[in-house]
């Protein structure tokens, strides 16, 4: 009996609500691993219609075009050898899932719903979706007339089953019940199932991959067997960036790793392997035999007379792989560089627009979104120089240019990002020649402003209609004379910002108009260390989920990675929002000294307010006993 099996995961770049496009990539990925000899396509949860169309999940529209793809799909020659697996949202007796469309030629396999929805974090599934609570039951769907004419039987099951071939045994997971305390697959694997597949659409966080790493290899350490994560990439639409990285684990060790941040619309990962190594894995350990022995039967779905495995002759000349030294995993530094340039890249080429304005104000936080959008050249220019046609014609339609060549990263940066140092009385030289000196070495276009004269407009108004002249503390005047002084100065950088990236393009003679990008980062958002609608106000915030320590050290790495000794000076600096007068030309005023804490500080109460879920009193309770070497109780 033939035990290897050629299998694909076909990691996509999806649009939310992009059918056609949406399609040509499913296609796409069908056809690569047909010629690749693969027998199982795995995607990534919701790949028809895109996981992120939040309420056009209510529109029936959204269902009737993702049957309208699966019909196309249905019939593509590629699927007479080969089994594929897709995902869209399905409504059954009413209700709405969000199911995985298993398929050959002309023939629905089986719809099998998703089990839990995820609605924690950045997850809301249960607005949208319910979860198939049948656990281990299989029912009667009844086709659209679409596809009924099409698949070779008008009536398919749906629900919680397992698919059997004539020579292996797949059992399917979506995405959250890999998390979740009573995953499928352990019952699944007790009725012999051999091949798990996981569809995902797991979103981007600093040091989360490996954590997703470990669930597969320990699930598949402790059951036995073939586990397929499949991941979504790329950012469909809304403020999260799915991260790829799919992976192959057998008996709980990994066999295959795909590229965690890739450009790539298409990106499929080809893994063999080899049954009989399950079977023996399995076969040593009594106490699961005794446990499979004693479950409940799951409901299978039968398909006989199609099989996975190769034939003896193409299994003697295709080795199985072996498991990988160590998975490949990122630093935070390099996935704050690689994620944030992914994602900015992701909604820069769906926006339509023409490229990013930044106010550069020779800080840490402006210096790193600018750090950011440079690595996103050096990545665009990297994959052009490897042929990939897709993001070269992304280039030219961004830049409004047929005859366009990426030549360096540093030309690409001058044609999409513009910085501007928008100066006041109060800004210092320091500042003024850290941004002039970064912007020179990524080559950004850059240009800088005097804001003087607005501001003493909108204060000569404001002295016309209440006869009051507000001052700064320094010079006599309120905590909230001081505070509205400063607040002004932010929220006009705001209203210009929006002006230039209007208009710039116009007085550059090219069509389009330019992303604001913003630079506050989430240690400020914590402490509401910032003014509204200033530099927290823009189209995107690359770096409004990463806090400062984060950000020193992803400075540190760029640094050294690009040679960019012009940041020395703007990690060395003290942070400074440079709204008060300055002290004989020398800064009277700091971010840390404002707030009464240090960064440092801020981030350990950021940690323990997000990740460890504390109030103020248990806070409290774990800094005395964190800091108990430093600080009193009474000091913290």
């Amino acid at each position: 009996m033939m035990s290897k099996v050629k299998l694909s995961l076909a990691t996509l770049n999806q649009w939310a609500l992009d059918f056609e496009g949406n399609y040509e990539r499913i296609r796409s990925s069908i056809e690569e691993s047909s010629k690749q000899g693969a027998r199982y396509r795995l995607g990534p949860e919701l790949e028809i219609c895109g996981y992120g169309c939040e309420d056009h999940f209510y529109e029936n529209d959204t269902i009737l075009h993702s049957w309208q793809v699966l019909a196309k799909l249905l019939v593509m020659e590629e699927t007479k050898e080969m089994i594929c697996d897709v995902g869209m949202p399905v409504l059954y007796e009413g209700t709405r899932y969000n199911c995985r469309i298993i398929f050959t030629y002309k023939h629905i396999i089986l719809i099998r719903p998703k089990l839990s929805c995820c609605n924690q974090g950045n997850y809301r599934e249960l607005r949208w979706f319910t979860p198939w609570l049948k656990k281990k039951t299989v029912k009667k769907f009844i086709l659209p007339e679409m596809i009924a004419i099409i698949n070779d039987a008008r009536v398919v099951p749906i629900g919680d089953g397992i698919i059997q071939l004539k020579d292996t045994c797949i059992g399917s997971e979506i995405c959250e019940e890999l998390w979740t305390a009573d995953s499928t697959h352990v019952q699944q694997s007790l009725a012999g199932v051999e091949i798990f597949t996981n569809a995902s659409a797991s979103h981007f966080n600093l040091r989360k991959l490996s954590e997703r790493l470990g669930l597969a290899q320990s699930a598949t350490t402790k059951v036995g067997g073939v586990y397929l994560y499949n991941n979504m990439i790329g950012c469909d639409g809304g403020r999260v960036y799915y991260d790829g990285a799919s992976n192959v684990c057998v008996n709980g060790q990994l066999v295959k790793q795909n590229c965690q941040f890739s450009m790539r619309e298409v990106d499929l990962t080809i893994v063999t392997v080899d049954l009989d190594d399950v079977r023996a894995y399995r076969g040593e350990n009594s106490s699961r035999g005794i446990s499979s022995s004693a479950a409940t039967p799951y409901p299978r779905v039968e398909y006989l007379e199609f099989g996975l495995c190769m034939s003896r002759q193409q299994a003697l000349l295709t080795p199985a792989d072996e498991a990988m030294s160590e998975p490949m995993l990122l630093s935070a530094e390099e996935e704050i560089e690689y994620g944030a340039a992914c994602w900015l890249w992701d909604y820069l080429r769906r926006s339509g627009l023409s490229g990013f304005f930044l106010p550069l104000s020779g800080g840490i936080d402006s210096s790193s979104t600018a750090c950011i959008v440079y690595s996103m050249c050096c990545m665009v220019h990297a994959e052009v120089s490897e042929g990939n046609s897709q993001v070269l014609a992304d280039v030219r339609r961004i830049v409004k240019d047929d005859n366009f060549q990426v030549e360096t990263a540093e030309k690409l940066c001058h044609e999409i990002l513009t910085t501007c140092y928008m100066a006041t009385d109060n800004s210092s030289a320091d500042t003024r020649n850290r941004a002039e000196k970064l912007s020179t070495r990524i080559n950004s276009n850059h240009f800088g402003v005097k804001m003087d004269t607005i501001v003493m407009a909108f204060l000569t108004l404001f002295t016309a209609a209440t006869g009051y002249i507000p001052k700064f503390t320094s010079r006599g005047g309120t905590k909230r004379e001081n505070l509205a002084l400063q607040n002004i100065q932010a929220r006009i950088r705001m209203v210009l910002a929006y002006l230039f990236a209007q208009l710039l393009q116009w007085v550059r003679g090219k069509d389009g108009s330019l992303l604001v990008l913003g630079s506050a980062n989430v240690d400020e958002c914590l402490r509401g260390y910032y003014t509204k609608y200033d530099c927290s106000s823009a189209d995107v915030n690359p770096i409004g989920g990463i806090n400062k320590e984060d950000l020193k050290s992803f400075i540190g790495h760029f640094m050294r990675k690009y040679r960019v000794d012009e940041l020395l000076s703007i990690v060395e600096a003290p942070p400074t929002a440079e709204l008060e007068p300055l002290c004989e030309g020398k800064l009277a005023q700091t971010d840390e000294e404002d707030m009464g804490m240090t960064y440092a500080e801020l981030t350990v109460f950021g940690k323990l307010r997000k990740l460890s879920k504390c109030g103020p009193y248990s806070m409290f309770r774990k800094l005395v006993d964190q800091w108990r070497d430093i600080s009193s109780p009474r000091e913290v």
